[in-house]
């Protein structure tokens, strides 16, 4: 027990730039807390005392803000970071060395009894602050879900998600890396923060500035050739510099 509190220690004083000692993570970190009081719960739960798996869980909810059902599997190493609002189901199945920030929601999409209801998470993953993933598929192994975003649908290894519906936005398949050896994360935030609709508007918006150019080159070229063109009403000038900043 003691040995996985001190790896659980040092796992966040890895991860979290705030940490400023062991002492400070041991007593002003719920998310530790709320792992701890999970193990009890999780033991309880496994050897038949389901109530009082179920009531301990309801304590560190309490005491943490945090609520992990008992009959969720929580790897090692795993961070709740802040944690306030983290709602873990009871299928759930959380990787080793995640990452999970406050607001999250790892919940159920059906009503069956006995069924696998709830999301597994690979190991290393990141689901930032406001996330909700609903429903029983994998997110893969050291993918990534943005902040608020809301994900109902499988998520590739080393891939990320944002928006709601979430989509996937970058995949990261270098052969042999290790999910705990990539940059982290935080939030969940991509280097680039790229949407791959955004970047559809903006290569919308470049392929209209180029049409537009050329159709002025091939009027000027008739008019040069002495072919005249039917005029119509000028339009406001077209502006992609500015159109490309609306979609930023």
């Amino acid at each position: 027990m003691f040995s996985r509190l001190k790896e659980d220690i040092a796992s966040i004083m890895a991860r979290d730039p705030a940490a400023r000692s062991s002492w400070e993570v041991l007593t002003c970190y719920p998310g530790l807390h709320a792992i701890v009081m999970h193990r009890w719960a999780s033991g309880c739960w496994q050897h038949g005392f389901k109530w009082l798996g179920r009531f301990i869980s309801h304590v560190a909810r309490g005491l943490t803000g945090i609520e992990i059902h008992p009959g969720a599997t929580i790897g090692r190493r795993v961070f709740i970071d802040h944690g306030f609002g983290v709602v873990i189901g009871e299928t759930a199945d959380v990787g080793d060395d995640c990452t999970i920030y406050q607001g999250v929601t790892l919940g159920g999409t059906s009503l069956s009894k006995g069924a696998k209801r709830h999301p597994t998470l690979g190991r290393g993953v990141i689901i930032g602050a406001g996330a909700k993933v609903l429903g029983s598929f994998t997110v893969g192994e050291g993918a990534k879900v943005g902040s608020n975003a809301v994900v109902v649908k499988e998520v590739p290894a080393g891939a990320t998600a944002v928006g709601n519906p979430a989509r996937i936005i970058e995949k990261d398949t270098a052969a042999g890396q290790d999910a705990t050896a990539k940059m982290f994360a935080a939030y969940g935030l991509t280097p680039n923060g790229d949407d791959p609709l955004s970047k559809a508007l903006h290569g919308l918006i470049d392929n209209a500035s180029s049409q537009e150019l050329q159709l002025v080159k091939i009027i000027e070229a008739l008019k040069a050739a002495g072919i005249a063109c039917e005029t119509v009403a000028e339009l406001d000038k077209f502006n992609p510099e500015k159109l490309n900043k609306l979609v930023e």
